[in-house]
Parts: C-alpha cells; structure tokens; sequence
C-alpha cells in the first residue's frame, strides 16, 4: 500500500490537515490511521452503567474519530493567546489570521455563530481590576462554544465529508512503529487493536504524525528510539474545582471562560484555569494503562447546578530528570490508588482542615458532585506537596476576584493531568530532523486545544501544497 499522504490520529490537526488538502488542493491518495471507531460507532457505556468499565483496548471518550474533542465540551479559543506556543514558532499575526480563517471552517460545518466572552466591556473592566489587585492576570478570549452533542455532530459531518472526498480512514488500527531509511520516514507499521490481523507496513510519501494528548507517550518513545529531536517539556498537574453555578454567575456571563494566570508563592510557578464549564458536568477519561484522569463537559442544552474548571499547576524539569510525562502519570496512579481506580473528590474546606472528605459531607453540601462515581477521600496524600501548596493559594487569590469560590464546600476532584511533554523540535514549517516526517497538535508539544491543533492541520496543508506548486 502506498499513499501520498498518511496521517497518524484523526484528532483536529490530523483532520483539518486531510481537510485542507481535499479543499484547497488537487487529489491526493491521503490516510488517516486511527486506534478508535468512527463517529457514529463511538459509544460510552457510562451512560447505561452509571460507572466507568474501564473499556478495553481504549476508551471510547478519548479515542476515535476526532479524538477526545467529539465528547468535549467544545469550545474554540479565537484568539492567539490561548491554546499553546504555536504562535512563537509561526508567529502572532500569522497565527490569528489562521484562527480566523478555521473559524470559518467550523461555522460551514455547523458551528453555532455566537461567540461568548464579548460585549460586556464595562463589565470586563471590573472583573480585570478585581484580577489585578488579587496579584493574578487575565487572558480575555473570545469563545466559540459548539457544546459536546454539537461537537459530536459537527465532526460527524467532517468525517463524512472526507470519506465522500475519498479520504481512506483505517479504524480501530495502531501505528506501532514508523519505518526510516536514511534519515527520511517512508511509512508506518500498523497493527490491528484486536490482534485479528497481522502486522502491516503502510508507505507514504508524507507521514504526518496528529496523536493528540492521549498519544503522547507514545510519540515521546519513537522520538527516542529514531532519534527525533525532541526536548521535555511543560506538564500540568491539578485538579478540577466545582462550585455553584451562582457562584460564577459574573464570570460565566461576561466571560464564559475564565483564564486566569498566577504565579503564587512560595515556588512562583504557572498557576492557572483551563476548560471552564457553566452549567456543566465533571467527568473522567481512561488512559490505556488504565489511567483515570478528571475532565469537565459542558452541553448546549442539558445543564446543571455547577460550574466546573481545572486549575493547573506547571511542572518543568531540568537535568538530569527527562520523564515528565512519566512523573504525572505516577502522581496519577497514586490518586487511583486511594480511589481504587476512580476519581477522588474532597471539599476545600476539608483540606484546610487536614481531615479527608466522607460521603455524608458531601450529602449535606450545597455542592453536590455532577460525578457521581467519585469517590470522597484525600487527594492531598497523593498530590505532590509544591502542586498543592500551589492550588491552594491560587484558589484563595481567586477568592478575591470570586467571592465564594475558596468556599468550605468548593469541590476539588483529582487528578487532572495535561501531558504536552514531548516537545518536537521543528522550523516554522514543521519539518522534523527526518525527512517527510512532521509532528502536530497537542502530541507535538505545541498546541493545547481543539482551535490550535486544527490551525496546525491547516498550515501543515498549506506547507504540503506548497510544495507542489
């Protein structure tokens, strides 16, 4: 088998790179290889069961066809500040006028056409100040918000859009290896996930490797054994926070997401929100080595009581530590461990206190958990001491600007873990040190989020048809 272009992960960058190419060029014999299912066949049994079963070879909510933003709460940062360090590779302007153009991409597939976090200056001004004085700042980013069954349907209709484009997709495959001869990638080995079929090597004239957050790990160990250049990078370690919906009711209406950066002391590292859900649902994801890790939904037209947001400390390493990615998974496993492999949840107030959290407290919160499977306990027997000393005194500066938010009965579920470790090195055209070898979205280390990552895949198109004019 031979293909112009092969594509590892059908997460945004992968698609919106097919995308562009099917658009915006002449026909190309293009694959995308993808360890999950199709849309239309990925399927939660949580939903049935009321708890996780660890789903086997991977879990439905992180794997398939448009990666884990088809069950996210789906909501696309438009502007350059938001969403990782791409735009110090490519740039700023260039960057923008990216967002700007895939924006529009999203909108033809169905995007609804309101953008949250605009038209509320005065407002605005009020909440920065408040920012400010508390010795934290504010990111103010428009948001494109499509919701996780908006999502789901919008990807739905740009999976069926390439297949009618004659893009090939090969499910529930792994691409276990990539192949080399002197220094230039010619293909991918790929196994079938269910150990039906035997092996196969797939060659291409372009290998473009798109396995989001949950591939990672996997991509930092080809970097190493093929010599990729690569170095360690950022990962976050933190936890989920739920409260009220009142609570939030000024951020949530004149921002919808709150981005909030902190250095607080003593050890003055990156403190900030991330994935903030109005009305929204707290839920979990499963790693293939059975990791369980903490995530937040948010729908169009189902919501809750509470809002929930991760905030997220930042851990970078310096010789001779190289295992980043490594670090955060342990710090996870020692959560699952006290949870028995389930999320653990703890009440603010409780932590304060140096006591765990038990289930008849939270039946007598105001907070009740929208995850219901989470188990009360102590997260802070598992969190590294700097990380909590971090959240928590981020927590109470975001009091300041939130009166109520560092409340006794505030929520906090761990573990949330953003492994963006493995940061390829590459020019402003995404060329590797290998030859037809190129690494994008969050996988790569350089983006962190749906809006990103398809602006990677546009500008990979881009460079590919550029090539051949």
């Amino acid at each position: 088998m031979k293909y112009d272009i092969i594509i590892v992960g059908a997460g945004p960058s992968g698609i919106f790179t097919a995308l562009e190419m099917v658009r915006k060029g002449p026909k190309k014999k293009i694959l995308i290889i993808e360890k999950g299912k199709p849309l239309e066949k990925r399927r939660c049994p949580k939903s049935l069961t009321g708890e996780c079963v660890n789903c086997k070879p991977y879990c439905h909510i992180t794997t398939g066809f448009s990666g884990a933003g088809a069950f996210s709460d789906g909501k696309l940062s438009l502007c350059s500040e938001v969403g990782g360090d791409l735009p110090t590779l490519i740039g700023h302007e260039l960057a923008q006028e990216t967002i700007d153009y895939t924006d529009k991409i999203y909108l033809e597939f169905g995007a609804d056409d309101k953008i949250e976090g605009v038209g509320h200056d005065d407002r605005l001004k009020e909440i920065r100040k408040r920012v400010i004085q508390s010795g934290l700042k504010l990111v103010d980013c428009p948001i494109r918000h499509l919701g996780t069954e908006k999502a789901h349907a919008l990807y739905s209709e740009i999976q069926n859009y390439l297949l009618d484009e004659g893009v090939e997709m090969m499910f529930d495959s792994h691409c276990e290896n990539i192949l080399l001869d002197n220094a230039t990638c010619k293909g991918v080995v790929v196994e079938d996930v269910y150990g039906r079929k035997p092996a196969v090597e797939i060659m291409g004239d372009h290998i473009i490797i798109a396995t989001g957050r949950k591939g990672a790990d996997w991509l930092e160990r080809v970097c190493e054994e093929h010599q990729i250049a690569h170095q360690p990078g950022t990962v976050d370690i933190g936890v989920r926070v739920e409260v009220r919906n009142e609570i939030m009711e000024e951020i949530n209406e004149v921002l919808y997401e709150s981005k909030i950066i902190g250095y607080p002391k003593p050890f003055k590292n990156k403190v900030r929100t991330f994935c903030q859900n109005p009305g929204g649902f707290v839920s979990q994801e499963k790693y293939d080595n059975d990791l369980t890790v903490v995530n937040g939904h948010s729908y169009k037209n189902t919501k809750s009581d509470n809002t929930n947001l991760a905030i997220l400390c930042s851990h970078n390493f310096t010789e001779p530590f190289n295992q980043p990615i490594a670090y955060a998974q342990k710090v996870g496993e020692l959560t699952n461990m006290l949870a028995n492999g389930h999320i653990l949840v703890q009440r603010f107030g409780d932590i304060l206190d140096g006591k765990r959290t038990w289930d008849k407290e939270l039946s007598q919160s105001n907070v009740r958990p929208t995850l219901p499977d989470a188990i009360a306990g102590d997260i802070t027997a598992a969190m590294p001491y700097r990380a909590m000393v971090n959240i928590i005194n981020f927590i109470q500066a975001v009091d300041q600007v939130v009166p109520g938010f560092a409340s006794r009965e505030t929520l906090l579920y761990s573990p949330e873990l953003k492994f963006y470790s493995n940061r390829v090195k590459m020019d402003t055209n995404f060329n590797t040190n290998v030859k037809r070898l190129y690494c994008l979205g969050d996988s790569s280390g350089w983006t962190r989020g749906l809006m990103m990552a398809s602006v990677m895949g546009v500008l990979m198109a881009k460079r590919l048809l550029e090539m051949e004019d």
